[in-house]
């Protein structure tokens, strides 16, 4: 089967086929169909040569490229994935609309907006709820766009300050011998934060908020005792803290503000045997009307496509594992009863 896809632009073609072609060879080679280019006395064209469902998938997904071309945005392998991934699923109208929902403007300009539909979620869910905990894997965009949603309801003059805040694991002895002032010991454990705060307000406004005390960096111990009103707090890397810690930092919550919680449970440091705060609030608090649980899949990996790949990779060991415990905990069982 053959499909030709008219555009009225060969530089949206250029930028749907990508350097050197990468994109266009990426689609090839999930869908098994060719592509090619072609200007003729109707115009300029695309060509999708192959079986009839996979040149339908490949139909709608440079149909969705070419929008995110005209809009001016770069098109990378992450997103020619998962363009992929979505349309063969037949979820192609779930597909974000390019430009829609920009949360705010980096220094460099480049505009900051949920990539894939587990990202929308995500950021509709700190728009209409008071707490929100987001839990899932590694470069899934949990911590970046908390921070951009902060930053954004800061300039808007939603929230007066901004509270960034992580357990620091190596608490005690090890914080201690750090060098320096509280602000460089903590600073190892919160450089996460500061990178994403850097990209969005640049590190010279970034300082001036912080002079002024309108954005706060601190360990989560420094959290107890107080009544944070006005407020935009995140709690970054949850997962390692305590439910102890947990319950305190939820409790802090004060009026006007607005609290993220993030963490991927599967990368807990806690010493052996103690439970994570935020796998017991997951189950503690589901259900409960303005907190919003929004858990995301590896689909929502925007890093490198190895890192998709890694999170799968443990995924099905970890699965396996727990089968094979599970079988020698059966049999061990079986054996204490006969004898």
């Amino acid at each position: 089967m053959q499909k030709i896809v008219r555009f009225t632009s060969i530089e949206t073609i250029s930028k749907i086929f990508g350097s050197y072609d990468a994109n266009v060879r990426l689609i090839e080679k999930r869908l098994g169909v060719d592509i090619s280019s072609r200007s003729d006395a109707s115009g300029d064209a695309v060509l999708i040569d192959g079986d009839e469902g996979s040149v339908t998938c490949a139909e709608k997904a440079i149909k969705y490229l070419a929008k995110i071309a005209d809009y001016n945005e770069d098109i990378s392998d992450n997103q020619v994935n998962y363009v992929i991934d979505m349309v063969s699923d037949g979820h192609e109208d779930q597909l974000i609309a390019p430009g829609d929902d920009c949360i705010c403007i980096t220094t460099r300009g480049k505009p900051i907006k949920a990539k894939t539909v587990g990202q929308k979620q995500y950021v509709d869910a700190i728009k209409n709820n008071t707490i929100v905990l987001g839990v899932g894997p590694a470069g899934t965009g949990k911590t970046f766009l908390a921070v951009a949603m902060a930053v954004k309801a800061l300039r808007d003059k939603q929230v007066n300050r901004i509270i960034l805040t992580r357990p620091a694991v190596e608490a005690g002895e090890k914080l201690g011998f750090l060098p320096g002032d509280l602000q460089n010991k903590i600073d190892p454990y919160l450089r996460p934060l500061y990178d994403a705060l850097y990209e969005m307000m640049g590190a010279e406004n970034y300082q001036r908020h912080l002079e002024k005390n309108t954005i706060e960096v601190a360990p989560l111990a420094y959290m107890r005792g107080r009544t944070l009103d006005d407020s935009f707090i995140i709690l970054d890397e949850a997962q390692n803290a305590t439910p102890e810690q947990m319950k305190m930092f939820l409790t802090r919550l004060g009026f006007g503000s607005k609290a993220v919680v993030t963490g991927d449970l599967t990368q807990t440091d806690l010493p052996f045997g103690k439970k994570s705060g935020l796998a017991e609030a997951v189950k503690i608090l589901d259900g409960i009307e303005d907190i919003a649980i929004h858990s995301f899949s590896d689909r929502d990996v925007v890093r490198h496509r190895l890192v998709q790949k890694i999170i799968l990779a443990y995924d099905k060991y970890d699965r396996k594992r727990a089968q094979t415990q599970a079988e020698e905990k059966k049999n061990s069982r079986s054996f204490r009863v006969k004898n």
